[in-house]
């Protein structure tokens, strides 16, 4: 039985990291749309609040609930998953992408609202975030207690750095090439 739960649970981590993942994306191009005429603006901003509030509502935020099911029924199957270090890193991990969830979760009502506190830039950095929680999240499920927790955090610091200086550098050539 485990197996098939652990199955599910992989199935609807993916399905929730690619909410996460469009969603972010989804934001960038709310925010960008703002800079056009207003026309544009007004068809634009009502088609991505459209998009954002189907993606949130039909596919990310159940995956999201799905998941967390399937990672209790997990533990409920096999118990002494508890008694695991690494399973208890992990947790931390996915407690922060549960937090970055529902702070997207706030973007999207603030954007509803008018509200556009974040630029596009600030956004592809958030973006990022995701993917690191995603990594630090897989390579504890896959490696468990082979890694040793302080080189596994200098690597997770390290490509942090790597991600985040790929988004200055393509920001970098959207500037040099006048593209918004």
């Amino acid at each position: 039985m485990y197996f098939y739960i652990k199955a599910i649970h992989i199935i609807f981590v993916v399905s929730w990291m690619a909410g996460l993942f469009y969603g972010v994306r989804l934001f960038i191009y709310h925010t960008e749309a703002q800079d056009r005429p207003e026309v544009e603006r007004n068809v634009l901003t009502a088609e991505y609040e459209r998009i954002e509030r189907r993606l949130w509502n039909i596919i990310a935020t159940p995956a999201m609930i799905l998941t967390l099911l399937a990672g209790i029924l997990m533990v409920i199957v096999m118990p002494d998953l508890m008694k695991q270090s690494w399973l208890m890193v992990k947790l931390c991990f996915v407690v922060g992408l549960v937090v970055y969830h529902f702070i997207c979760t706030n973007m999207i009502k603030q954007m509803r609202n008018g509200v556009f506190k974040w630029t596009s830039f600030q956004l592809r950095l958030w973006n990022e975030v995701a993917t690191i929680f995603l990594f630090a999240i897989v390579f504890l499920a896959v490696l468990k207690s082979a890694v040793d927790w302080i080189y596994g955090m200098l690597g997770l610091v390290a490509f942090a750095m790597i991600i985040m200086s790929a988004v200055k550098i393509y920001k970098n050539y959207r500037v040099k090439r006048g593209i918004k």
